[in-house]
């Protein structure tokens, strides 16, 4: 099979199930953390994980509601806006909120997150890309967002295939 295949098989699989798609990241983590044993290199798995999907979602954002006349500042607010929208569906709170409660942490809200929450943050950030080009305004995205946050946060910690990852 050649590696393109594969790719699109893994990303099909990872659809499908994620259950599948955590096992992946799961090995993927495993295997990263044993080359860094070896190369002694500091690897921030979480952070990277995090970022899988960011550049489909602020694309999407980019494209549909991003008026060409802001400032730089403005468009700044924009996707500042659309990630808490994001944190506000997974983690119930914005980034502002998690800092007032956590002054003493030193990353922010998606650096505390587990590896469920990224999983389900990655999937997050796919979909809400796919709502912003059907051109759903916010709030029913914030509202279809927590929905799937919840019930994949809910099957993968409830997953015997989860739990055997860890």
């Amino acid at each position: 099979m050649a590696p393109s295949h594969k790719d699109i098989a893994f990303e099909f699989a990872s659809w499908i199930s994620i259950e599948f798609k955590l096992y992946i990241i799961k090995e993927f983590q495993r295997l990263k953390e044993d080359e860094n044993d070896r190369l002694k290199l500091d690897w921030n798995l979480q952070r990277t994980l995090a970022k899988v999907n960011y550049h489909i979602h602020t694309d999407a954002i980019k494209e549909n509601l991003i008026p060409k006349e802001l400032t730089k500042t403005q468009v700044s607010y924009v996707y500042a806006n659309e990630a808490d929208m994001l944190n506000v569906a997974l983690f119930g709170k914005t980034a502002k909120q998690w800092r007032d409660e956590n002054p003493a942490a030193k990353g922010n809200i998606r650096d505390e997150a587990t590896i469920e929450q990224l999983v389900v943050l990655s999937n997050m950030e796919s979909i809400s890309a796919v709502f912003i080009n059907q051109g759903l305004p916010q709030n029913e995205r914030l509202v279809q967002l927590n929905k799937l946050a919840i019930t994949q946060m809910k099957s993968l910690l409830n997953s015997t295939a989860t739990k055997k990852l860890k």
